[in-house]
């Protein structure tokens, strides 16, 4: 098939004819079902690795293994349902993270997208014969530099692309809450200052290093923007969760709907780091003191602080998943409050793309 109007993107010898990456939603919310679609659609589509065995009936008391069973299973559901580029988004910061890397590549995903920390060892889980092309996510130029440098020195492995995540994106952010909304701190001038950092790399090992701009990317404007910045394609999670395939419940997708622009808030989160959410019953009790009581049984977050938390996150977002909005809540990126119904993820894909022909 031709590329489409807004161009390939190309990662080591995958070729997506969308240059669009659906970006990875914890908790059940991207799964076999929203990445099948992107992918036939001819975008990446992501299975989210983050609390994915709470699908399991023995999650709570075997935590670990079910992640990994889960992960397993949603994979080879994927590849069922589609012939397009399937990937995994597994956060550094997951307790088993190794362990999830390592299941990615015995079922020979296409790609691995890792963030939430630096994934520094992450070329040392690949052995000879492999195809699983490894892509880092990161918020700053510095970031990108150091595990290019580091890849190398280690493992003379340069990353197949890199994803740099501005602080408009939803769930959990890597800034601080004073940069959030500071210009020094935008997607146009990351994504610009990795590319810049990125070149030398490219240059001296004649290896191409797709830069993918994500965070607060919602339309086929700016898309064109950041392809106009250089960038080689877009990660874009919030606009495929109002679709039909995305694997959230409906009352989920309803809070997308039903959300105005002051309804996307930024919370505190128990591990440490602000999170963009849409406001709900729950986030209000918790930012009124509210404590909630819970048994940690998997500490399944390096970096949550399970003894001291007012609530466990994983379990309020399982809710929210399934349309509990008293108990837990939704995170989203900047520009949620624009949905307005559910579509086909085919359908925003040709929005997205007459938008993007509008500026032509």
């Amino acid at each position: 098939m031709t590329s489409s109007i807004l161009g390939e993107l190309k990662i080591g010898n995958l070729t997506a004819r969308l240059p669009i990456i659906q970006g990875g939603m914890g908790i059940g919310v991207s799964l076999s079902g929203l990445a099948a679609a992107v992918a036939n659609e001819g975008g990446i589509g992501i299975i989210a690795a983050a609390g994915i065995g709470t699908l399991e009936s023995d999650y709570s008391t075997n935590w670990f293994e079910a992640n990994s069973r889960a992960l397993k299973r949603e994979i080879n559901k994927a590849r069922e349902l589609t012939k397009g580029i399937i990937g995994v988004n597994i956060m550094v910061a997951l307790s088993d993270y190794v362990d999830l890397v390592k299941t990615a590549i015995a079922e020979k995903i296409d790609i691995i997208f890792s963030g939430a920390g630096m994934p520094l060892d992450l070329p040392s889980f690949l052995h000879e014969g492999d195809q699983t092309k490894l892509v880092p996510i990161v918020s700053s130029a510095r970031a990108a530099g150091l595990i290019c440098k580091k890849w190398l020195d280690k493992f003379n492995y340069l990353p197949d692309a890199i994803v740099v995540e501005g602080p408009r994106a939803g769930g959990h952010l890597g800034f601080k809450e004073d940069q959030l909304n500071d210009p020094a701190f935008s997607l146009e001038k990351l994504v610009t200052d990795v590319i810049n950092t990125v070149k030398p790399y490219i240059d001296k090992y004649l290896k191409p290093i797709p830069v993918i701009a994500a965070g607060g990317i919602y339309t086929g404007a700016d898309i064109r923007k950041f392809l106009q910045l250089g960038a080689s394609g877009v990660q874009m999670a919030t606009r495929f969760v109002t679709t039909h395939e995305c694997d959230a419940s409906t009352k989920f997708k309803q809070a997308y709907i039903d959300a105005r622009q002051d309804d996307i808030i930024i919370i505190k989160s128990p591990v440490g780091m602000p999170g963009r959410a849409i406001r709900s019953p729950f986030t209000d009790s918790v930012s009124s003191g509210t404590k909630v009581p819970y048994h940690c049984s998997s500490h399944c977050l390096k970096t949550c602080d399970n003894v001291h938390s007012p609530y466990c996150i994983t379990w309020a977002l399982v809710s929210a998943k399934r349309g509990d909005f008293n108990h837990g809540f939704a995170f989203a990126g900047e520009n949620a409050w624009r949905a307005t119904e559910i579509v086909s993820v085919k359908q925003v894909v040709d929005n997205i793309k007459a938008e993007y022909r509008e500026l032509a």
